[in-house]
């Protein structure tokens, strides 16, 4: 920038929600072509303080902050997201803002959309225009390719696979003009490695043409990859601000949690590998398919010994999280399942949680919770509706209210185990951060001690802290009580960490079942459709 000014600067950016203290005194910088990546655990501030750089609705509307912004040194303040648009500043958000039944052109074109007049319009005016769509297929096709990915720009929204709407959004802010500055909240957390290495190279590129990158993420080895300097944020305050060279993810793990931080698994590990061959079945699934859009299943044959962690990895959009979508009845599905030697009708949601079976979505926002509705409320409203628990009869049955105090005592139990980051049980999920909010899900799960639990991305944009807590809570749910758990994730180290075995789905097949001790690379070999 001219006369050595920073593209962007923070001083003593403030902020309450409901008198709890989020930010105290942030300062940081972000020059032109630079990436800073911004880190911190799961409440910490960092979705918060880019939702004050963004102008968004929500922070006027709890009393708005404290400090100042200066945008190539002139102080600014966003009354909405636009005003934050027209100055060059694009965000991509943890959750999904795309229209479902658009095409991946009209969502990266949405409201900048090139028209062409005709006479309609000199009567009824500018609304009677007509989209140019070749120019708007050209324009979309250009900022998917500086990504490096392949998409269709006529792909139409709701039929991606989740990593494909991931670049849509992304291709929708770089295909804004003038953009210099581009927020990216954790980006890759729905991506595989090889999605998220695609993504950072293509990150790289975008610095090297000026514009500043603000990355957020948990993932602390793309980071240390990536990143031209990190800030570290814990419990609302800049902690480290430096540069990345020579900076390792222990040195920013420690950072993040005021604690050394080990990667390593429990101690019975080698016990959690031993061959499921000597337990007694608990699901077998035989010759499933599932039409779920993005994540297709065409033939998935597997059996879980009682008691197992069994995982299953694989690409985005080869069809891992279909198998738990299409055995729970939320996708239409066939062939056969058998939970403890009984056949379970597929196509009801209902019938699956009745012989005992859970599931933990991958789209906490769309599927996990009730996000206007207390936390008490969200960890016990599933085995109030499937179980009658938490209720209390009245005049012989005649009508029944729910028990507030049970429920209370449920949600603290869960918030203190797993460590929730909120006021208490009567607080709002949606005012959760992302991270929480997961907690929330699993809490809700275990609530209806189900015999079977598949848990689809548990530590999907959770910190490295609240990673191993949520990892560690799943080991011992799974000891304690021998539930039998189901893991699909997009981390294979975090399967490795956990499961006893690990089936990897290729092309909506199951391309094999390893060993966690097993080498990466045969792992590897599987995804890309290899046989060992």
């Amino acid at each position: 920038m001219a006369d050595g000014l920073p593209l962007l600067r923070l001083e003593g950016v403030s902020k309450e929600f409901y008198g709890t203290p989020v930010l105290s005194d942030v300062k940081f910088s972000l020059n032109k072509g630079e990436i800073v990546a911004l880190v911190g655990e799961n409440g910490a501030g960092k979705t918060t303080l880019m939702q004050i750089l963004f102008g968004m609705p929500v922070i006027a509307d709890t009393g708005g902050y404290g400090g100042a912004i200066y945008l190539r040194g002139k102080p600014v303040s966003f009354k909405s997201p636009f005003d934050a648009l027209e100055e060059g500043i694009g965000m991509v958000h943890q959750e999904f803002s795309l229209v479902p039944g658009f095409t991946a052109y009209e969502n990266i074109l949405l409201n900048r959309e090139p028209v062409k007049g005709n006479p309609a319009v000199e009567v009824f005016g500018d609304r009677m225009a007509t989209l140019r769509r070749d120019t708007m297929k050209d324009r979309a096709g250009k900022a998917i390719a500086k990504l490096g990915v392949r998409i269709d720009p006529e792909t139409v929204v709701s039929e991606m696979p989740v990593a494909h709407k991931q670049f849509t959004e992304i291709a929708r802010e770089i295909d804004r003009e003038q953009v210099e500055i581009l927020v990216l909240d954790e980006p890759t957390a729905v991506l595989t490695e090889s999605e998220a290495d695609i993504l950072l190279a293509a990150l790289k590129r975008l610095a090297a043409e000026g514009i500043g990158i603000i990355f957020i993420s948990h993932r602390l080895r793309e980071v240390t990859e990536i990143a031209d300097r990190v800030v570290v944020l814990r419990d609302g305050r800049i902690i480290k601000d430096t540069p990345v060279q020579g900076v390792t993810v222990p040195d920013i793990a420690s950072w993040m949690v005021g604690r050394e931080v080990s990667n390593q698994g429990p101690a019975d590990r080698e016990e959690a590998a031993l061959s499921a061959g000597d337990r007694a079945e608990a699901l077998r699934v035989e010759h499933l398919w599932v039409d779920m859009p993005g994540e297709t299943v065409r033939d998935v044959s597997f059996t879980v010994a009682k008691g197992e962690i069994f995982g299953i990895g694989g690409l985005a959009g080869q069809g891992k999280l279909g198998i738990p979508n299409g055995v729970m009845g939320l996708w239409p599905s066939g062939g056969r399942v058998f939970l403890d030697g009984a056949e379970v009708p597929l196509g009801n949601p209902k019938t699956a949680l009745d012989v005992g079976m859970a599931s933990v979505s991958e789209d906490r926002r769309g599927v996990g919770l009730l996000l206007d509705e207390s936390l008490d409320w969200n960890v016990a409203f599933g085995a109030m509706q499937n179980q009658g628990a938490y209720l209390k009869s009245y005049f012989g049955g005649l009508f029944t209210l729910r028990d507030d105090k049970a429920m209370r005592a449920l949600a603290e139990e869960y918030i203190k185990k797993l460590e929730i980051k909120c006021t208490g049980g009567k607080q709002p999920a949606k005012e959760l951060s992302g991270g929480n909010q997961q907690k929330v899900c699993l809490a809700k799960a275990f609530a209806l001690n189900p015999k079977l639990l598949f848990v689809s991305e548990p530590t999907r944009g959770i910190d490295v802290g609240a990673k191993k807590i949520v990892l560690d809570t799943l080991r011992s749910y799974n000891r304690e009580r021998g539930t039998t758990i189901v893991m699909v994730s997009s981390e294979l180290e975090e399967l490795r960490s956990v499961c006893g075995r690990i089936a990897i789905v290729e092309n909506g097949r199951i391309a094999g079942i390893l060993a966690p001790n097993r080498a990466a690379a045969e792992f590897g070999l599987l995804m890309s459709g290899g046989n060992l």
